[in-house]
């Protein structure tokens, strides 16, 4: 997915296929944020600036960014394995439970992406609040717009964990996950926080 064009993603997107789907694009928002955060601060530079913040906020949102894209992989690769749970045979029943065992496998491992797509969402988010007040002012709004892509990372990824919960029959993940997806409440609260406070420092 990382070497695909642009278009060329996107058709795939749009095609009637399996993967990617709605999970890959929450892990490429938190990617887009990352990158943003990254370009900011190294727009962040000179004697203005705190140049151990601003190479820390570098470092991380460079290795966040990575992280989310291998996250987008992982997401497409998780769904696929969904998929072939669901065309095992279920003629007999020990093919019914060993089907049964395979979905509730294969959905635990397709929640797992979105999981950690939420968990590096709320870096993201730390990184932009600890960018905004320190970086370059005539880029804030990419603060802002990163802010925006990290929340919707969030959601979506908390959509893609809940709609997975319900087949999941080992209780220990269910309450895992579960919890982590409530997170996404956290970082669309503090997503939201930024925006407000980009967009009153640009009108005033």
């Amino acid at each position: 997915m990382r070497d695909d064009t642009i278009t060329a993603y996107l058709d795939q997107l749009a095609a009637r296929v399996p993967a990617p789907g709605g999970g890959a694009t929450a892990a490429l928002h938190a990617a887009q944020g990352a990158a943003l955060i990254a370009m900011v601060a190294r727009y962040s530079d000179g004697a203005h600036y705190d140049a151990e913040l601003i190479g820390r906020i570098v470092t991380e949102a460079d290795e966040l960014k990575q992280d989310a894209l291998a996250l987008a992989e992982a997401d497409e690769a998780a769904f696929r394995q969904v998929a072939a749970a669901y065309r095992l045979p279920r003629e007999t029943e020990q093919e019914r439970k060993a089907r049964s065992a395979s979905i509730s496998s294969a959905l635990a491992g397709a929640a797992r992406p979105p999981a950690d797509v939420v968990r590096t969402a709320l870096l993201l988010i730390r990184l932009a609040e600890d960018l905004l007040p320190a970086g370059n002012r005539t880029m804030i709004t990419d603060v802002a717009a990163a802010a925006v892509a990290v929340r919707a990372a969030a959601v979506a990824a908390r959509l893609f964990i809940e709609v997975n919960l319900k087949g999941i029959t080992d209780l220990a993940l269910r309450e895992e996950f579960a919890a982590t997806a409530v997170v996404a409440d956290t970082i669309t609260a503090r997503a939201d926080q930024i925006v407000a406070a980009v967009r009153e420092e640009v009108s005033g």
